[in-house]
């Protein structure tokens, strides 16, 4: 089948499309990437996903805004998947399924009371029945659901993927996604899907962009390169208050997002921070990205795995200062950047909801219980039909 991945994440910068030539079944499940693109989400798109994925549980959001963002996200990955593929000079109707992600605005896998229960919630936006209706291929979407309705966390779903694109007979390896937020696949040398581990380790671009934006008043939306970092210092007494975080102490399986580290976070650092120099602000944020994953290697991975290879993808594995301070904080293991075996770092995730899409389309689970603590594995999704 030839399946279009449409994954939005957690910066919310825009829709990654990827298309991937998918053959076989079960363990001779075989994919390549042949095409990826992003799609810039229109500024005001924008600013409504992060005002709603900002609010938390004391402030109002209106009903009506959330079904209007979910109809228009829908449309806009509908738009995606259209442009994607005349920009790949391939014709829609070659296209045999999508597998879209949508937009993450609330994750919430731990039980909370509400109503009288205590109860586990996502919500993923971008209506899988608008982008079947428009582009007349069927869509599988809502993937988290069903594993949370299963006792997992609903994240990690990516290392499903992991595990097929860099499981090695020899060699142990972590895939090291740096996202808004930064997640983990351990896949030790020889492993089996049950062996495999993985879990947020915390902030990945996420702090950093926004402290970005806020700083230049929106004149730069993320640290190119690290350039601004590389400048300053790390305050040193306001990150270790930050890393006292107590997200950073739990053990896996885990998962996080904008609840735990979005814009109340961010308000908290920058008041902390008060007047120190912007670039040793930028400093403290990118340390705190670092200092969160190297300690979850050393206190969550190293001790129970031997370890070669680290694989970077993600918007994070562009930025050089930020890398080569992991390099530094993580010395002895060999940093490679995800294109080198097979699948652009920045086209992975929308890659891998390709995958997990065909997957249920051929009804296969595709969760890893190891990973999200789910108590079995399931089928992922719902499928809204193409045009008959």
């Amino acid at each position: 089948m030839r399946v279009l991945g449409l994954m939005s994440g957690t910066s919310a910068d825009g829709i990654d499309v990827a298309l991937v030539r998918i053959t076989g079944r079960r363990r001779h499940l075989r994919a390549k990437l042949e095409n990826f693109c992003t799609i810039p989400y229109p500024a005001r798109v924008r600013q409504a996903v992060l005002r709603l994925a900002n609010a938390n549980q004391k402030r109002v959001v209106s009903v009506a805004a959330v079904s209007q963002l979910n109809f228009l996200l829908g449309e806009l990955f509908a738009e995606a998947a259209v442009r994607a593929a005349r920009r790949f000079r391939v014709p829609l109707q070659s296209i045999d399924l999508i597998g879209s992600h949508g937009q993450t605005v609330y994750h919430q896998p731990s039980r909370e009371a509400f109503a009288g229960r205590r109860v586990v919630s996502t919500l993923q936006l971008g209506e899988p029945q608008v982008i079947a209706e428009r582009t007349e291929i069927p869509v599988v979407g809502n993937f988290r659901p069903r594993d949370m309705a299963a006792g997992g966390q609903g994240a990690p779903l990516v290392p499903f993927v992991d595990y097929l694109l860099y499981r090695h007979p020899r060699r142990g390896r972590v895939a090291l996604n740096i996202g808004g937020i930064a997640n983990v696949t351990v896949i030790p040398a020889g492993a089996e899907p049950e062996d495999v581990v993985a879990f947020d380790t915390g902030p990945g671009n996420m702090v950093i962009d926004a402290v970005v934006e806020r700083l230049t008043n929106r004149r730069q939306r993320f640290d190119r390169q690290g350039a601004l970092a590389a400048r300053g210092q790390p305050l040193e007494p306001l990150l270790a208050q930050l890393l006292r975080h107590p997200y950073f102490r739990r053990r896996p399986p885990k998962s996080t997002g904008r609840e735990e580290f979005g814009s109340a976070f961010v308000e908290q650092l920058l008041r902390r921070a008060g007047r120190a120099r912007p670039a040793d602000i930028v400093r403290t944020a990118t340390e705190l990205t670092v200092r969160s994953i190297a300690e979850s290697f050393r206190r969550f991975i190293l001790l129970q795995a031997r370890i070669e290879e680290v694989i970077l993808s993600g918007g994070g594995a562009k930025n050089n200062f930020l890398i080569q301070r992991l390099r530094e904080s993580l010395p002895g293991l060999e940093f490679l950047a995800a294109g080198r075996l097979g699948v652009d770092e920045k086209a992975k995730e929308a890659f891998a909801f390709a995958v997990l899409a065909y997957r249920t389309w051929r009804r296969e689970p595709a969760n890893l219980p190891s990973a999200t603590g789910a108590r079995h594995p399931v089928v992922l999704g719902v499928t809204a039909p193409g045009r008959q």
